[in-house]
């Protein structure tokens, strides 16, 4: 039995098979890792695909790629990561988890992150202009800070709230970076902030019951891979206590989320696909300066909010990038 395949049976991570084209010795082989589960971000394999297809690589044509997902399991990814780089990929693209676990695997093998903190305060890169090295990617360089902002739109949404909770998972240290900041803004609000956190689905229903029992009158769900894929979860113990939340993505507001602020994570994955497909023809991480988003987008769900009884101010929709009724 080959050890990738000894790996993803006692490992229980999910592997999807490559195309029978990359064993041929011409096509180079891309590794996707992700420290998520894989039925949840479907939409950025799509994205990456596209960002490829702009280079003119085709999955199974001109170029194979090989998913590797630690289904939430971060003590899976080192192997995972060694796993590729025993393979010889040409490049590994992955999020802020994978991306540590593929660096401290190799230096040689070029790869392409997309992550949502500083990758230089991180130590992924020498500069955002410069990356050196072997890595480089697309940050959402304020991702932690734009929850500074995603409280003061909860604040506009719900004025006089008093006690507003914030949701954090302990795994992901780009969201507690930034409670500083949060709580400053929300000592300006004169509020309260209660810090809640979970890093387990058990742990989620948990912290909501305890937003509720301290009163907590909104919640502000800071991002991260395992919230994200959980946001079905998420959005649904929100509707069940009734409580008003704001998250990063818009895919929590599709599903009957409340609002969200943020960039857009498929975008990002789709210039991930262009500069995996720009190394594939030659070019050097290290001279590939780090992308960041130029725009943010602000989503509302207007049924969600009727079923809150929140009326959401006009400035606000007036603001919005789209409103979903």
């Amino acid at each position: 039995m080959r050890r990738r395949d000894a790996l993803a049976i006692l490992g229980g991570a999910a592997v999807w098979p490559v195309t029978s084209g990359a064993q041929s010795a011409e096509m180079p082989v891309v590794g996707f890792l992700r420290s998520t589960p894989s039925e949840p971000f479907k939409h950025l394999v799509v994205a990456f695909r596209e960002g490829l297809k702009e280079t003119g690589f085709i999955e199974g044509h001109s170029v194979a790629i090989d998913y590797r997902w630690a289904d939430n399991r971060l003590d899976r990814l080192p192997d995972l990561a060694a796993d590729l780089v025993q393979r010889q990929v040409a490049a590994i693209v992955g999020n802020r988890h994978a991306v540590q676990a593929a660096k401290a695997a190799t230096a040689t093998i070029p790869i392409v992150f997309v992550l949502a903190d500083d990758p230089v305060q991180s130590g992924f890169v020498a500069s955002l202009s410069r990356p050196g090295g072997n890595i480089t990617g697309v940050t959402f360089f304020a991702g932690g800070s734009l929850d500074v902002k995603r409280l003061e739109l909860l604040h506009e949404l719900i004025p006089k709230g008093a006690v507003f909770a914030v949701l954090l998972d302990p795994n992901y240290p780009e969201s507690k970076g930034a409670l500083p900041n949060v709580e400053a803004a929300a000592r300006a609000f004169g509020q309260q902030i209660v810090v809640l956190t979970a890093a387990s689905e058990d742990e989620l229903d948990a912290a909501f019951t305890r937003a509720v029992r301290t009163g907590a009158e909104a919640m502000l769900v800071s991002g991260s891979p395992f919230f994200t894929s959980q946001r079905r979860a998420l959005v649904a113990l929100a509707v069940h206590h009734a409580v008003p939340a704001i998250y990063d993505q818009r895919d929590f507001v599709e599903l009957g989320g409340l609002i969200s602020y943020g960039a857009s994570i498929s975008g990002a994955y789709r210039l991930a696909g262009l500069y995996v497909g720009r190394i594939l023809k030659g070019s050097k991480p290290a001279d590939l300066p780090v992308q960041q988003p130029t725009k943010f987008e602000l989503v509302i769900n207007l049924k969600t909010a009727q079923g809150l009884g929140l009326g959401v101010p006009d400035s606000l929709l007036a603001r919005a990038d789209e409103v979903i009724e």
